[in-house]
């Protein structure tokens, strides 16, 4: 278990590298689940996964359940999937993984009200996404669409997402130890930035 965003106990437990370097290792699953549903869904995923050995990155702090619908399907054993689809033709794809998928949520509310429509991708494992065919993955992440990422990591592991126009919302440095709210307002992991991200990608094209 590797946990992530531990606030108050010091620079030393706010890693950046982790998840690139585990997903960096062949034959591992890093699954990174975004509230209590993703995490039954990952744990069960990994239980099913007998050739794969897995790494579950969970965070201490309380999560919003972003998964209101039931679905039979296990959705997270397929790396990713659409959480919030646009309501009109995609503007832009809003990535994220674990914690941060609540602040892509957000920021599709804040570029709504701003007459753009993005669409949500929760990434719990980027691993069992690349396993899936292109036509699948097509389906999640639309080509052509412009990408913004959104992790409390180094950028290591979304490059082959964000093409030419994609941006990048998440950490260049080491942490801090502060309240786990005052850490991603102090980074610029929030909301806000990546709604600003959005339009400035509108903006060049």
């Amino acid at each position: 278990m590797l946990f992530r965003s531990l606030g108050e106990d010091g620079p030393t437990h706010q890693p950046v590298e982790h998840l690139p370097s585990l997903r960096a290792i062949p034959n591992l699953n890093v699954y990174r689940p975004c509230d209590v549903v993703e995490t039954a869904e990952c744990w069960a995923a990994s239980l099913e996964t007998s050739s794969t050995p897995s790494v579950l990155s969970l965070s201490r702090q309380g999560l919003p359940c972003l998964r209101t619908e039931h679905t039979a399907e296990n959705l997270s054993a397929n790396g990713g999937y659409v959480l919030a689809e646009a309501e009109c033709p995609r503007d832009v794809t809003l990535i994220a993984s674990g914690s941060e998928v609540a602040v892509a949520v957000k920021a599709s509310y804040l570029l709504k009200e701003e007459g753009v429509s993005a669409a949500v991708v929760s990434m719990p494992c980027l691993e069992k996404f690349e396993a899936q065919n292109q036509d699948y993955r097509d389906q999640v992440i639309k080509p052509g669409t412009p990408v913004v990422v959104v992790e409390a990591a180094i950028e290591q592991s979304w490059g082959r997402y964000l093409g030419r126009n994609g941006k990048f919302v998440g950490m260049t440095t080491f942490g801090a130890s502060a309240p786990a709210n005052d850490l991603y307002n102090h980074f610029g992991i929030t909301a806000e930035k990546v709604e600003a991200a959005v339009k400035e990608i509108l903006t060049d094209i």
